[in-house]
């Protein structure tokens, strides 16, 4: 009987939670962040303050769960497999572009948990910003390993995510009817004209591309120790960095 009970408490603390989080998905999305207060989402959810306290600590963290949440279901109406980055059958290229366009899809389609999601200060501490982080870097990785990238994998994300902000901030700046909807290929191709190999290039990038796809590989070199790798490494960057 105890593990019966025990069990209904889970389930009833899981709708709960559930409700909570749906209640501030829809206040934060008809209204912005400052409708997303503990008072109105406890009102709108049916339940008292305090559970929103005990469940998710403070705001930071129900905004945390809510930006979860969103991204699960657009991930899941749209079919987007996130985990495809890590797929060995995707061309890597074809993958980062995919991605690429989900991102901005999802930007558009959520604007105020896209502007919570890129302000700094919160990006540096989102569990929801660190794992689309996480889906991009793995994405430049396998572009890495497959020697397409003229450049660092660092650098590589960096311009991406700079581009994928900038392109979403631009587009949700204007009216709907008037945003060019070729704005976001044209922006990802001028990136990837500055990352990879296989655009029109300077000479010697073929040894940049080169080294960066060995940076790729050697921390998972099973012949060499720690140190040997940390020092290869370090080597390897610094090729990069002369290229």
């Amino acid at each position: 009987m105890r593990y019966r009970r025990n069990v209904t408490e889970t389930d009833r603390r899981g709708d709960t939670r559930s409700r909570i989080v749906e209640a501030a998905a829809h206040l934060l999305g008809e209204h912005g962040p400052a409708a997303v207060t503990t008072r109105g989402v406890a009102e709108a959810a049916g339940v008292q303050a305090p559970a929103i306290y005990r469940l998710f600590g403070d705001k930071d963290g129900l905004l945390d769960a809510v930006a979860e949440h969103v991204l699960d279901t657009h991930v899941a109406a749209k079919a987007v497999v996130v985990a495809a980055a890590a797929a060995d059958d995707v061309d890597p290229l074809e993958d980062l572009r995919s991605g690429w366009r989900a991102q901005i899809e999802f930007g558009l389609a959520h604007p105020a948990l896209f502007r919570l999601l890129s302000d700094p200060e919160r990006a540096l501490s989102s569990p929801a910003a660190a794992a689309g982080l996480r889906v991009l870097q793995a994405r430049v990785h396998r572009l890495a390993a497959a020697g397409r990238l003229r450049v660092a994998e660092r650098r590589a994300v960096q311009l991406v995510q700079a581009a994928g902000v900038g392109t979403t901030t631009t587009l949700l700046s204007l009216p709907p009817q008037e945003r060019d909807p070729a704005l976001a290929d044209a922006m990802l191709e001028a990136v990837l004209a500055q990352v990879l190999v296989d655009a029109p290039r300077p000479a010697g990038d073929g040894t940049t591309a080169a080294a960066v796809a060995f940076r790729a590989l050697a921390p998972d070199l099973p012949a060499l120790t720690d140190g040997e790798r940390r020092l290869l490494g370090e080597w390897l960057d610094r090729v990069v960095a002369a290229g």
